[in-house]
């Protein structure tokens, strides 16, 4: 049961997180098209480094979440949704 409890809570802070980032980016997708392994950057969603700081930003309003452009993880942490996600369910203060 534990196990579905976090699936469920994993699949809705990733629908959140998409949602947010449609918001913000005034993207031309809905956030259920953002597939949680797509890249986020190039040939997935086709973010670029700005759109990653604005997203950035977001995050650490919403959830607390300290993001720093000089940090050596940004690639990973960026590389998909999931990740994203993953980064924030372990560091969220909010």
């Amino acid at each position: 049961m534990q196990d579905n409890q976090k699936s469920n809570s994993t699949t809705d802070l990733q629908d959140e997180v998409a949602q947010l980032m449609v918001e913000c980016l005034n993207l031309e997708v809905t956030a259920n098209q953002i597939l949680p392994e797509a890249p986020l950057y190039g040939d997935g969603l086709g973010l670029d480094s700005i759109d990653v700081l604005e997203v950035a930003l977001v995050v650490s309003k919403r959830y607390g979440v300290q993001l720093r452009t000089d940090s050596t993880d940004n690639q990973h942490i960026f590389s998909s949704l999931r990740s994203l996600c993953d980064y924030i369910a372990a560091h969220r203060t909010l």
